[in-house]
């Protein structure tokens, strides 16, 4: 009988420490997930973009906001539209990837400068949306002539900016 219980609380201290070591290991990882890069960048100037892995210009989009000095994270994600959807961007007005930048969404192709501009003005919107690929924007063709960015909360769509 004391053999028994013996072994059962050998077991039982067993799974304790397992479980203790998993989730000291855990910790340790979610802890370096923040690198000593992110943790002196402002949050303004981080960038987590969710993009289709094949998608070359979601690629040149984040080469252009690291260029202008944001700290950018990518994240391959086929289903990147439907995060968009789920994050409140309207289905018509859906850009080529999803970024979040500072507790806004960003939809799209949008220039560093009206990003900039959002996380200044800080507006009460979810976020900003340059809908599809339009060829004049950063990541396409690089910035030239006009570009129409959508800001959206809600049900509410307004022109955010038309620059």
């Amino acid at each position: 009988m004391n053999r028994k219980l013996l072994t059962g609380a050998a077991l039982a201290l067993a799974a304790v420490s397992a479980i203790g070591i998993a989730t000291f290991t855990t910790a340790e990882t979610d802890s370096a997930a923040v690198t000593p890069a992110e943790a002196t960048v402002p949050a303004d100037r981080q960038m987590t973009i969710w993009r289709d892995p094949n998608c070359g210009c979601c690629d040149a989009y984040a080469d252009y906001m690291e260029e202008n000095g944001y700290h950018v994270t990518r994240i391959d994600d086929r289903d990147f539209d439907k995060r968009s959807i789920e994050a409140g961007v309207p289905e018509q007005g859906l850009g080529c990837h999803l970024a979040q930048v500072d507790g806004y969404y960003v939809s799209g192709l949008v220039p560093a400068e009206i990003v900039s501009r959002l996380t200044t003005e800080r507006p009460e919107v979810t976020g900003i949306t340059l809908p599809g690929m339009p060829m004049n924007a950063p990541g396409m063709g690089g910035k030239s002539g006009t570009l129409k960015t959508y800001a959206f909360a809600g049900d509410d769509i307004t022109v955010f900016s038309d620059e």
